[in-house]
């Protein structure tokens, strides 16, 4: 038999070869399924949130490796990123069964408890990122046992007590954010042992301890290029040896009550890129040594810096923003700042600064904002502020500023607003400024401009304020074709000729000055057009004929001066019906009985130097008596008889009041006359101490409301009102009202928009604090919108919908002012109809900041011991958790716009709905958007607009804040719908087409008028 042999099949090597591979897969594959099996725990865990439905079973097929929320690597899950996913359930200890996991973000959820230490199992992790949820209590002090942490993020949480010693045993950290929580002990110096430390954020811990700027952590954070220490209750000096962190690139120290010089050293730094010490208590010098040529972005404003700007800043190339406002600062601007390439944000004003502007400011850098104004210039504007196209905005009022505006500001369309007001400027106003596409306001007061007004200005141009100049000329007859007018103001001119009628066509003007000027003829008769108007001066100037009888049916008009003219006959008896605030007939030939209603000292002057006039009441007006004869001497007689009667009966009643009632008075009366008072200004004030608090009486109480009382103080000196908010306790100031007093001071007091309430002063004593504001004449957009269904006589009339388009416009512009422009940005938290203020011009104003608060960065949420805010305009997410962020504000607004769009209340839905769940029931149900309009104001015109509006007002009230638009997003469909609306009423006005180059030329505004409403919303 042959010999048998031993031999192995091909086959066998290569099961042997591939043997290895199979069991890894194998491996793998029952690793993927416990990872998998463990995610569906994790979201059973948490009552299987909608936002994590898409992870599938454990018996599904697809990789849990594909989700959005998970990072793998070799087929491991290492991350797990759970960000604003609705969580709000604590941290099960199972999720420590990921034994790969490095990565863990569970940040803006609604996590309760105190800090995770179930965490401590996942032994791998080194990315932690917990920030914007509800953590309370103390740090661990054995924090350290993460000791693979690279990143720790704690933000915007509760934590409280000390920052624990440990935190500076993990010696392997590069970024630690802490900022924004309520710890009210101290931080340890173990932080500057942190050697590895790139990133350090812990601003916004007002409640910290009192505490110098650390030193040790500039001796111990070399590698630092990132330190934000913002508003964290730091005294003393910032060392000289901060100069010695030469990574920096990032530094904020701003809203703290440093003092002292800024160290000569910090702008040696040579990668410092972004620098703020705004809102802090420092003197002295700006340093004059500049190495950190990387600089972008430099805020030493609100400072009591002195000195000069340093010629070095003229080397940062890379500058864009150079914001130095409100200091002492004086001396010239060095023309080498002119010349800086990337500079786009320059803001001086409110210093001493003297000598000429740079001539080159513009003609380098695209310049989008130019601030200059309430200083000591002198010469003549930068020639090519505009050369980029990009200019937005010229403030250089109050200077003493020669020479003509620069021709460069005529070839402008980024224009939105000029104020050169207070200067010694002259010449005409070059041509192509008037028609500058999105021009809204132009202020040339107290000038020496001259030449003519021009016929056609920008569609968009509402604001015109040209007192005190030498314009002249007749007034434009097709002044008809300034639509948006809403401000007139051009007294003290050299204009002439009759007031052309086309000027009573316009339904938005609220302010109306032609004073001081040569205007002759009759006034028009069609003044009934003037539904907004609240205050007209025509005084000192040669009109004649009769007062109209229609001027008494002007619903809002609240003063009125025709004084020093030639009008004659007799004063309209319907101009007794107007509530008028002042009037002035005076220097006229007027004849007969003035109106009864018009007989009371509150017009004692109203009247002078009219001989034909007489009163039934002469004494109380200054006219001569109407009534004579036996039969006046009887009444005279009688009546006296009657007054002698009354007035000692009268006085009987008084003695024996006093006699029991004034040890009572005298025993608990308190006087304000017993405080000490400090007035605290933030605006030039026409007005003193002494006239706010005489003007604090019954008599002048407009409301009253949770938080204090509101009056109407006139100002005698400039013949116009303020409001006084007043906050008032006869023990101590309770710590919710002081809180909200310093909130609104603090914010207030330092932002400057026009459609943000103006904060004039700030007036307190040991018992009361006072909030002076601008007097906004046309009150609350809630009385307009609601007040006539509320009081069923009401004489108010409805706003129309143009009106109400431009009101949620100049809202929208302010609220997109403070989450956008402000840094940091602020957050309203009650932003409702009642708080959007309407000046004369009917002009939007965000007011009641008592419940605001400042954010750290753009996105970051903060949250709240208690839910602030008003019935029917509260975000949900905010009603439940108390958690804000700037999306709360977005779906008030929301509510706002449901509100102009239906004339419904923010309450006024059916059964238990709100109005914005009324809204959104409405759309799912398929009902005509026409039927949920306004019905006392929509217009076959209008409907694609008021469409568009009531849209948006569903999208901004939407359930997840994720969904809803930024302010920002939401201003620009508003001016898409407010472009459509004005180019729709110019193409259907055939007599202006020719006047309005915006349809004669653009054709991209004539396909917004022929695409469908939808569009305008279609983004969201």
């Amino acid at each position: 038999m042959p010999k048998l042999t031993s031999r192995a099949h091909p086959v066998h090597f290569l099961f042997l070869f591939f043997l290895p591979f199979f069991l890894n897969h194998a491996e793998s594959q029952q690793l993927q399924a416990q990872e998998q099996q463990i995610l569906s725990r994790l979201r059973h865990y948490w009552e299987n949130l909608p936002t994590l439905s898409h992870w599938a079973s454990p018996n599904s097929s697809s990789s849990h490796c594909s989700w959005p929320e998970i990072t793998c690597t070799d087929g491991s899950v290492t991350g797990l990123v759970l960000a604003n996913k609705g969580v709000s359930g604590t941290v099960p200890s199972f999720i420590c069964e990921l034994g790969n996991l490095t990565t863990l973000d569970l940040s803006y959820n609604n996590i309760p408890g105190g800090f995770p230490t179930v965490l401590y199992s996942c032994s791998k992790l080194e990315h932690l990122d917990i920030s914007q949820n509800y953590f309370v209590g103390s740090v661990p002090s054995d924090i350290d046992r993460m000791a693979n942490l690279q990143y720790l993020s704690l933000a915007a949480n509760n934590f409280s007590f000390d920052i624990p010693p440990a935190i500076g045993r993990l010696s392997q950290l590069k970024d630690l954010y802490l900022y924004q929580n309520q710890f009210n002990g101290t931080y340890p110096d173990e932080i500057a042992s942190l050697s590895n430390l790139e990133a350090l954020g812990m601003a916004y811990n007002r409640k910290f301890r009192p505490s110098t700027f650390p030193v040790k952590f500039i001796t111990g954070l070399k590698k630092l290029t990132y330190l934000w220490m913002a508003d964290m209750n730091l005294v003393g000096q910032i060392p000289e040896t901060i100069s010695n962190m030469e990574a920096l690139q990032f530094l904020d120290l701003s809203m703290n009550p440093l003092s002292g010089k800024i160290p000569s050293g910090i702008f040696t730094l040579k990668n410092l890129s972004e620098i703020y010490l705004f809102a802090n208590n420092l003197t002295g010098e700006i340093p004059q040594r500049i190495e950190s040529l990387e600089l972008s972005v430099i805020d030493l404003s609100e400072n009591n810096l002195t000195g000069k700007i340093p010629d070095g800043f003229g080397k940062l190339d890379k500058l864009q923003s150079l914001v130095l406002i409100y200091n002492q600062l004086s001396g010239e601007i060095p023309e080498s700042l002119g010349r800086l390439p990337a500079l786009t944000d320059v803001r001086l004003f409110s210093n001493n600064f003297s000598g000429t502007l740079p001539p080159d400011f513009g003609r380098y850098s695209p310049l989008e904002g130019f601030e200059v104004n309430s200083n000591q210039f002198t010469g003549p504007l930068p020639e090519n502020l505009c050369l980029a196209g990009k200019l937005t905005g010229v403030a250089a009022y109050d200077n003493d500023l020669t020479g003509e505006l620069p021709e460069s500001l005529g070839k402008c369309d980024s224009l939105r607003i000029v104020t050169v007001s207070n200067n010694r400027l002259s010449g005409k106003i070059p041509e192509g400024l008037w028609t500058s596409l999105n021009l809204s306001t132009v202020k040339l007061d107290n000038n020496d401009f001259s030449g003519e007004l021009p016929d056609r200005i920008s569609w968009n141009l509402s604001r015109i304020e040209i007192n005190n100049n030498r314009f002249s000329g007749n007034i434009p007859a097709a002044i008809n074709a300034w639509k948006s007018l809403v401000v007139f103001e051009a007294s003290n001119n050299l204009l002439s000729g009759p007031i052309p009628v086309g000027l009573t066509d316009h339904p938005l003007l609220t302010t109306l000055s032609l004073g001081q000027n040569n205007l002759s003829g009759n006034l028009p008769e069609t003044i009934v057009s003037w539904k907004s108007l609240t205050m007209l001066n025509l005084s000192h100037n040669k009109l004649s004929g009769p007062i109209p009888e229609k001027i008494g049916s002007l619903p809002v008009l609240r003063q009125i001066d025709l004084s020093d003219n030639q009008l004659s006959g007799h004063i309209p008896s319907q101009l007794g019906l107007l509530l008028l605030t002042f009037l002035n007939l005076s220097s006229n030939r007027l004849t007969g009985k003035i109106p009864d209603e018009l007989e009371n000292s509150a017009y004692s002057s109203s009247f002078l130097s009219n001989t034909g006039l007489c009163a039934s009441n002469p004494t109380a007006v200054q006219l001569k008596a109407c009534n004579g004869g036996s039969r006046g001497s009887k009444e005279v007689s009688s009546n006296t008889l009657i007054f002698i009667v009354l007035a000692i009966a009268s006085a009987s009643l008084t003695v024996i009041i006093i006699g029991a009632y004034i040890p009572k008075i005298y025993q608990n009366r308190k006087p304000d006359s017993n405080y000490t008072w400090k007035l605290t200004p933030f605006h030039r004030l026409e007005f003193t101490e002494s006239n706010i608090l005489s003007g604090l009486i019954e008599q002048n109480l407009v409301g009253s409301g949770g938080s204090g009382k509101v009056y109407q103080v006139p100002i005698h000196q400039s013949g116009g009102f303020v409001a006084v908010k007043r906050i008032f306790n006869t023990r101590k100031l309770d710590y919710k009202l002081e809180k909200e007093f310093l909130a609104e001071v603090h914010i207030l007091g330092k932002i400057r928009h026009l459609n943000i309430v103006k904060l004039l002063c700030c007036i307190s004593s040991e018992n009361s604090k006072l909030l002076v504001y601008e007097y906004m004449e046309n009150r609350s957009l809630d009385q307009w919108l609601h007040l006539k269904k509320r009081q069923s006589n009401s004489n108010d009339v409805l706003l129309d919908w143009p009106k109400r388009l431009k009101i949620a416009i100049g809202a929208a512009q302010g609220l997109c002012y403070m989450h956008h422009d402000c840094s940091p940005p602020i957050i309203h938290r009650d932003v409702k109809s009642s708080n959007v203020l309407l000046d004369s011009e009917f002009n939007a104003k965000i007011a009641d900041f008592g419940l605001a608060r400042i954010l750290i960065k753009p996105g970051e949420v903060d949250t709240m011991s208690a839910v602030a805010g008003t019935f029917g305009y509260i975000a949900p997410e905010y009603a439940h958790t108390t958690r804000i962020n700037a999306k709360i504000d977005v779906y008030s607004f929301g509510v706002i716009l449901l509100e102009l769009a239906t004339g419904r209340e923010p309450n006024d839905g059916t059964e238990d709905m709100s109005l914005a769940e009324w809204a959104w029931r409405h759309m799912q149900e398929g009902n005509p958007i026409w039927d949920a309009l306004d019905k006392e104001i929509r217009e076959p015109c209008y409907l694609d607009e008021m469409s568009c509006v009531f849209r948006l007002g569903i999208i901004c009230t939407g359930t997840f804040p994720s969904a809803r638009p930024s302010m920002k997003e939401v201003l620009q469909v508003l001016q898409k719908c407010l472009s459509r609306l004005d180019i729709r009423v110019q193409k259907n006005t055939r007599d202006e087409v020719s006047a309005t180059p915006l349809l004669r030329n653009s054709k991209r505004e004539q396909a917004l008028l022929d695409e469908d409403s939808s569009l305008l919303c279609r983004t969201y």
